[in-house]
């Protein structure tokens, strides 16, 4: 047991799901194990076990387990997951993460059900613990494998979106069409139609939804986080809110300004002497502005270790930092955040002889942006996006949008 503790305390997040398996083993069997969590934006789900289970697994499925438990509570019975009605268990934590076993087995143990039960709570409430405080920490390693998974997922889903829909959008129309005759047969398939075309919607939202963070939500659990300095240190946090209305923080943004401006918080404190520091977030809708200032006595150094430390998250993220320090006043930390992942070099694609907004649609495209998003971006509307996407197909040779994104990335787009 206590082998199995250190093992879950120590754990990558890569590898937390077959550590946590491994330690329920002797109390629990299953074919597979899945963790969920909206802590972690890059890779929500953590699974180990039955391959023909955990590959299969979706957000949807996972969702409506979770819409099944008891607040705190313990939840078993026969579910739908990777596609298929099983027997499953689902814990819940105070982290709001959720843990799923398939085809649960409990297994003899001779202190009793009773204890067996509060180890398996015990393990899992550590493991959920781990993985809260390994993305509060926000290492640079992980911000950097955050931000290409978001951005991967963001691109799938956006072509499986924009492929289904336009398929139901077509069935819809076909079947309104007065020229059919079986006005029952028409007015049912519509309706199934119109059903998943909503169904397909609501999953594309929910994964946006855990990919982004309102940034006023964002610093709201600032605040949280630094309710305990704030309580028992007697110093005077300040916070200047954002605005309501800014633009959403890619997930992997919103840990790392969090987990940066507790570091600096700290590092200021560490100086001695303050009364007072003030941090405020901007957005100026490219960039997450972040400013943290204090009253100390100046003696924070850029090169201390844990403001170097401090310098690599942003760096990760390929944001800027500043540290103004005037001796007897106090230091002023201004650093800002890339909403957008970095455009890869362009190629050599004169080949295909793409206007000027063409090719900036393509850019966006290969990115993993949705014509929504594209059209946002570039102040332009989304049939004039579909316009340029029309033409780029044409160009390119392309037959559809999966195609001409493949053939972006082998030209060098990103």
């Amino acid at each position: 047991m206590l082998g199995a503790i250190a093992a879950l305390s120590t754990a990558p997040l890569a590898t937390i799901a077959q550590r946590l398996r491994d330690a329920v083993l002797p109390y629990l069997g299953s074919s597979a194990l899945v963790i969920f969590t909206e802590d972690c934006t890059g890779r929500p789900q953590k699974k180990a076990g039955d391959e023909a289970v955990i590959s299969r697994v979706s957000i949807a499925e996972l969702d409506h387990i979770r819409g099944l438990l008891p607040e705190g509570g313990t939840w078993q019975g026969k579910a739908v997951l990777g596609g298929q009605e099983r027997m499953v268990l689902a814990l819940s934590s105070p982290s709001n993460a959720l843990l799923v076993f398939t085809d649960p087995q409990p297994l003899p143990d001779p202190a009793g059900h009773a204890e067996a039960e509060r180890t398996l709570r015990y393990l899992w409430a550590l493991a959920a613990e781990r993985i809260r405080e390994k993305v509060a920490d926000a290492p640079p390693s992980y911000l950097i494998e955050s931000r290409a998974a978001s951005a991967e997922r963001v691109r799938v889903t956006a072509e499986l979106v924009d492929s289904h829909s336009t398929t139901l959008e077509t069935l819809l129309a076909a079947l309104r069409s007065p020229a059919l005759s079986d006005e029952a047969a028409r007015k049912s398939a519509t309706d199934v139609a119109a059903k998943a075309l909503v169904g397909l919607r609501t999953l594309n939202d929910r994964t946006t939804e855990l990919v982004e963070e309102p940034v006023a939500t964002a610093f709201q659990r600032l605040r949280e986080d630094l309710k305990p300095l704030m309580h028992f240190s007697g110093i005077d946090v300040q916070f200047i809110e954002p605005p309501l209305n800014g633009r959403a923080l890619p997930g992997e943004v919103a840990h790392a300004a969090r987990a940066i401006v507790r570091g600096l918080v700290l590092a200021m404190v560490d100086q001695g002497g303050l009364r007072r520091i003030r941090t405020q977030w901007d957005c100026d809708g490219e960039n997450l502005l972040v400013n943290v200032r204090d009253d100390g006595p100046g003696e924070l150094s850029r090169e201390a270790p844990n403001m170097a430390r401090l310098g690599q998250r942003v760096e990760a993220l390929n944001g800027r930092m500043s540290v103004d320090v005037m001796s007897g006043w106090g230091a002023d930390v201004a650093v800002s955040l890339p909403l957008d992942p970095p455009a890869g070099p362009l190629a050599d694609v004169s080949g295909w002889k793409l206007g000027e907004r063409e090719l900036d649609v393509l850019q966006l495209l290969a990115a993993g942006q949705r014509n929504r998003a594209i059209a946002a971006r570039l102040h332009i509307s989304e049939n004039t996006v579909k316009f340029h996407l029309r033409n780029i197909y044409r160009k390119v040779g392309a037959s559809s949008r999966t195609e001409a994104i493949a053939m972006a990335h082998s030209g060098g787009l990103r």
